[in-house]
């Protein structure tokens, strides 16, 4: 008796550890390159930089089953600059990710600082860069700031069935006058099945300032940004594409604070469309992408500009690779966009840049 006792004492125990798995790991991206920039008032750029084709990075991520089909889930994810060592953001520790969740058979409930559905849209479905490299998307499409990531959040992700799958954000403003000013909404639905993937992606923010101490009250209301993308595999290439329209105040923040130019400061587009054609194609030894894109602007000012990129990845190992790119954009009626890079604005309207990434 007492050894049958022993034994599902045993068994249940066993059983317990088994449910109550847990795991963390530690992962991250090492990129560094030579980037050449040119065409600005700076005059020709050459520098050592990180994270062109790939933000630089250092994460832990875990999850533990806790049963029933439920898992407990945690990202903390930090920006770092290869080339000196430093934080990618000053006195932010976990800039680029950090929330914890739950992962159940009715989808993913999330909370904390993390990316919009809009930026996951143009990076895994639009974008054959993935935002990244001298072509970059972000060269005329808003892919900055809280268009990217959105802090004090709540996300929802339901399960893919059939091939549809749709996701929900919401960013709390946490102002005292009121929850309306400083919140953020998006959301997401998209079909994936074989070859195609489609997805629309949508972001909303309030504008408003909140009246503080020696600050007074503005009201500006809510900017957009809707982007609806494809992609579709044919083997020999994977072509892409991408159409935006962004609206309203600060709804396509210039990635250059100041007029790389000279001359009189560009104003950023406060109504504007943006679209994108891309490709990805294997070829002998790793893998060549190529994109070109026109931003149309609505405003009176009429600056509308024109980019293209091409790139080349090599691929050394399953986790090593080298790459070369080159990206040109043309301004028109002072418009000042630059040709950058995933991590850096650039300072011209030419950029090319040649680099290692390590992926751990």
């Amino acid at each position: 008796m007492n050894k049958k006792v022993i034994a599902a004492l045993v068994s249940a125990l066993a059983a317990h550890a088994a449910v109550a798995q847990s795991n963390v790991s530690i992962y991250g991206i090492a990129d560094v390159g030579y980037a050449n920039e040119r065409g600005g008032e700076a005059g020709n750029v050459s520098k050592i930089t990180s994270g062109a084709s790939s933000y630089s990075r250092l994460g832990f991520r875990g999850n533990e089953e806790i049963g029933n089909g439920v898992s407990a889930i945690f990202t903390l994810e930090s920006g770092v600059r290869m080339d000196t060592g430093e934080l990618d953001a000053n006195n932010t520790l976990f800039n680029r990710q950090a929330w914890v969740g739950l992962r159940t058979r009715a989808g993913t409930l999330t909370l904390g600082r993390q990316y919009t559905p809009w930026h996951l849209t143009l990076s895994q479905v639009a974008d054959p860069f993935k935002t990244g490299y001298a072509g970059t998307s972000k060269n005329l499409f808003p892919d900055s700031g809280t268009n990217v990531r959105m802090n004090n959040s709540m996300v929802y992700a339901t399960p893919t069935v059939q091939g549809f799958s749709g996701t929900l954000a919401y960013g709390f403003g946490e102002q005292n006058e009121s929850s309306r000013i400083g919140r953020q909404m998006g959301a997401s639905v998209g079909y994936s099945a074989g070859k195609l993937a489609v997805r629309f992606g949508y972001n909303n923010r309030n504008t408003d300032v909140a009246a503080a101490p020696g600050v007074l009250p503005v009201t500006r209301g809510s900017s957009s940004n809707k982007l609806l993308a494809a992609s579709y595999d044919f083997g020999i290439l994977k072509l892409h594409g991408g159409y935006g329209k962004d609206k309203g105040f600060n709804s396509a923040p210039l990635r250059s604070a100041g007029n790389p130019y000279g001359g009189i400061a560009p104003t950023a587009s406060t109504d504007s469309n943006v679209i994108l054609l891309g490709l990805s194609a294997p070829v002998p030894g790793g893998v060549l992408m190529a994109s070109a894109m026109h931003k149309d602007d609505e405003t009176s000012f009429d600056q509308d500009a024109c980019g293209w990129g091409i790139a080349y990845d090599y691929t050394l190992s399953k986790r090593s690779t080298l790459y070369a790119s080159y990206g040109a954009v043309s301004n028109k009626n002072g418009a000042a966009y630059t040709a950058g890079n995933n991590s850096e604005a650039g300072t011209g309207n030419r950029q090319f840049n040649m680099g290692v990434r390590h992926v751990f």
